[in-house]
């Protein structure tokens, strides 16, 4: 069946995506069905699949849009110079990034196991993408001097584990404001990478 095209395809699909973004963000992949997502757009379960071919699909797509949108975010954000400014530029746009879109990123790293073989090598290429901008930066570092870590891979690896488990437990509201806790958050990371000579972890 051909997908709509035109206008009402510009309007339709992007709630269609939508829906199922909350849906599977709240319920899981696994028990969200294509009758579901159609429900929560307001159509037939028929008519949904003039706009997806399926609900793998409709995973997919969410998960390369928004890894997409991070490497083209952080692109285009301002990293200053040297290894230091630019390792504290990237905590602080990793955790503005991501709490601005807890379903996203719930998605992104809870349903790689839903994810066909293909696909999941297609998410996973995306995210070393990401992952190797910041080994990059950790590197360049090494070789300046201003970080001393055992291993630039598993450091990596482990700075974003611990800038994105932000999303676990940060409320609106709360607290700590965004900017406190991008301020916090740098100051272990710097510590951690041996920005701060009483934390090296040499």
């Amino acid at each position: 069946m051909a997908r709509k095209t035109g206008s009402h395809a510009q309007i339709t699909g992007p709630r269609v995506r939508s829906a199922a973004q909350k849906l599977f963000a709240r319920m899981g992949y696994a028990a969200v069905s294509m009758r579901r997502i159609a429900a929560e757009v307001g159509m037939q379960a028929g008519a949904l699949y003039l706009y997806t071919p399926d609900k793998q699909t409709l995973l997919f797509d969410l998960m390369k849009t928004h890894l997409e949108e991070l490497l083209q975010a952080w692109a285009a954000a301002e990293k200053g110079k040297g290894a230091m400014a630019q390792l504290e530029a990237f905590v602080r746009f990793h955790i503005r990034f991501h709490l601005a879109r807890p379903d996203a990123v719930f998605i992104a790293y809870m349903e790689l196991r839903n994810l066909t073989p293909e696909n999941f090598e297609r998410i996973e290429s995306l995210r070393r993408a990401y992952e190797n901008q910041l080994e990059a930066i950790l590197r360049q570092g090494q070789e300046s001097g201003d970080f001393r870590v055992p291993d630039t891979k598993l450091a990596t690896l482990a700075i974003i584990a611990m800038l994105t488990g932000v999303n676990t437990w940060y409320r609106e509201g709360g607290r700590l404001s965004r900017s406190r806790v991008e301020s916090i958050y740098w100051d272990m990371v710097r510590k951690a990478v041996g920005g701060d000579d009483a934390a090296r972890i040499a």
